[in-house]
């Protein structure tokens, strides 16, 4: 810490001459005043690191002082130190921007201590950032090389997405690619583990062997709390949502709610007409399709077709389910701004609502148009940027408003999911098939379709995995890892066009592995 540069402002200073003494053999170098109007005189000839300020001064005042220090440098360190320990005071103070507060008498060690806080405590705090991604990077290569479950591929993933947050706030850590590299081979591992333990789950009934899938999470964690007659339930599905979205989401409501999360599994494909239409009918797409075949639209439809029908799905899964609302089921898609304010706005007209279930579309909507905007892939050019595109539009959405009017309904409880997430897609894989094959780039359906089984899984009978069958002969493939689709035709064209854009469909934990979210007003 040395050529570091304090100004102490007391007017009682000759009585620290030992605690400025204890500094300077520290390594810094120290200017000592008595008074405010020379503590300003120096703070505009000099740049110091760090000022420590009295608060009880003759003349001009600690918090005067302060006020003036800041219009000077607003991103000076100020340790305000005082005989008073009026909470009034302290709120004065931290009103004022301080970086610490210290209570008379003080001792050399708690003021070297601020000094380290303050001045190195970045430089600390990133050494032991990387020393425990170390470890936490040697733990996760010896799991990668075991037989996990199901379980414990959630907290691998939730590992790796906290080392995810945590290097966003050290980027001077410079291990963001060897997170990358171990985030690849986790999804190679992932991959495997889907493809030799999906079809089991569809039918094992013994519900501590298997995760919970799309078409459980409204029976586990929404009924429940329908089954409270005075309860004011909201369930909000946030298309495309990845965990680490919702982590630094969620950090703007811990003001308003108490917040749980657990965690489920994507049924595949892990696209909106699959894996929504199942969570909102609490049936897998084929059974779907047998049970109502009018609500079940044709695959040759297209996606946004294919969900017309959530909010009678979601009436007759309440019906099977035999739950009893005091009155009628509301259901609101906001697929544009307008739409949203709107619902914000008069929120509180929902507060004798039983049960109000709302569809949001803006990350999914955010992810097709990054894929198509070099503007937005010019903003948020790789996940931390995405990330942080997200949590920007979350803070001054509507949402983020809704939200807070919903803190004020009494007996509200909210809980928020969604359909599947989405993963950066980064290599191309060959696909052969017919012009009938769909055209997603994570997953296909037609006929006579090949690709290498080291970058999809390949499912040739559907029903076996309880998808529709609308063909007799329809197989499909489901990208692993980070692969996307490219059909042959203009092959380097498309790879090109759509390397390095966010998708979903496929096999990977960011896309299957999503959060439950509830929350309770504080």
């Amino acid at each position: 810490m040395e050529n570091r540069k304090i100004l102490w402002v007391d007017d009682e200073i000759d009585m620290l001459r030992s605690h400025v003494l204890f500094l300077t053999e520290k390594g810094f170098e120290v200017d000592t005043v008595t008074n405010g109007e020379d503590a300003i005189t120096h703070a505009k000839k000099n740049k110091y690191d760090l000022i420590f300020l009295d608060e009880m001064m003759a003349g001009m005042g600690g918090l005067e002082t302060l006020s003036v220090l800041k219009e000077i440098d607003p991103n000076l360190p100020v340790v305000m130190i005082t005989k008073s320990e009026e909470e009034s005071l302290m709120n004065e103070a931290i009103g004022g921007k301080i970086s610490d507060y210290l209570t008379k008498p003080v001792n050399p060690s708690q003021v070297f201590l601020v000094c380290k806080k303050i001045l190195q405590g970045k430089k600390i705090s990133s050494e032991y950032t990387a020393k425990d991604y170390l470890q936490d990077f040697n733990f996760i290569s010896q799991a990668l090389l075991t037989n996990l479950d199901f379980s414990e591929w959630i907290d691998i993933y939730l590992k790796l997405v906290n080392w995810d947050l945590e290097l966003d706030e050290h980027p001077e850590v410079d291990f963001r690619q060897t997170l990358t590299e171990q985030k690849r081979e986790a999804n190679k591992q992932f991959s495997k583990f889907v493809e030799n333990n999906y079809k089991s789950w569809l039918y094992t009934q013994e519900e501590t062997e298997i995760p919970d899938l799309s078409n459980g999470i409204i029976s586990k964690y929404v009924n429940p709390y329908l089954k409270d007659d005075k309860s004011v339930v909201f369930f909000f599905v946030l298309d495309c949502l990845r965990i680490d979205q919702w982590m630094v989401m969620e950090k703007l409501l811990l003001n308003d709610y108490n917040i749980d999360k657990d965690y489920y599994y994507s049924i595949l494909p892990t696209a909106t007409p699959y894996s929504r239409n199942a969570l909102f009918s609490g049936l897998f797409p084929s059974e779907i399709e047998k049970m109502y075949p009018n609500l079940w639209i044709s695959e040759k439809s297209d996606e946004r077709s294919m969900n017309k029908y959530e909010k009678e799905l979601l009436q007759k899964y309440l019906e099977r389910e035999n739950i009893q609302l005091r009155n009628d089921l509301q259901y609101i898609k906001i697929i544009d701004p307008e739409v949203g304010r709107n619902f914000a706005k008069n929120i509180l007209s929902y507060q004798n609502t039983h049960f109000t279930a709302v569809v949001v579309n803006f990350l999914d909507m955010l992810v097709h148009g990054r894929s198509d905007s070099d503007l937005l892939k010019e903003i948020a050019p790789n996940e931390a940027a995405y990330r942080s595109l997200t949590v920007a539009w979350f803070r001054h959405s509507s949402l983020i408003a809704t939200f807070r009017e919903i803190a004020k309904i009494p007996n509200a409880k909210v809980i928020i999911t969604t359909d599947h997430g989405s993963i950066r897609s980064l290599r191309g894989a060959k696909v052969l098939g017919d012009r009938e094959a769909a055209v997603s780039l994570r997953f296909k359906y037609g006929r006579n379709l090949k690709v290498d089984n080291k970058h999809a899984m390949f499912i040739k009978d559907p029903e076996e995995y309880k998808l529709p069958r609308s063909g007799l002969t329809i197989n499909y493939i489901i990208a692993k890892e980070d692969y996307y689709f490219v059909y042959p035709t203009e092959y380097h064209k498309y790879l090109t066009y759509y390397k390095d854009t966010f998708q979903h469909g496929g096999i990977s934990m960011e896309e299957m592995i999503l959060p439950v979210i509830r929350m309770e007003p504080k």
